[in-house]
C-alpha cells in the first residue's frame, strides 16, 4: 500500500491532478499505519504481520 500511495502521489504531481495526490497521500498513510501496527505485535486483519 505504501508503494501504491507513492506511485499515485508521483503520477498525480506529474500529471497535475490534485485528486491523485490526495488519494496517494491517504493510501500511503494507511499503509504506514498498518505497517507500524503490524510491527508492534498487533494482529492486523487477522494477520500477525503485515507486508
Amino acid at each position: 500500500m505504501i508503494i501504491l500511495g507513492v506511485i499515485l502521489l508521483v503520477v498525480g504531481l506529474i500529471i497535475g491532478m490534485p485528486i491523485l495526490v490526495t488519494v496517494g497521500i491517504i493510501v500511503a498513510v494507511i499503509g504506514l499505519v498498518l505497517m507500524v501496527a503490524g510491527r508492534t505485535g498487533h494482529a492486523v486483519g487477522g494477520r500477525s504481520h503485515y507486508f
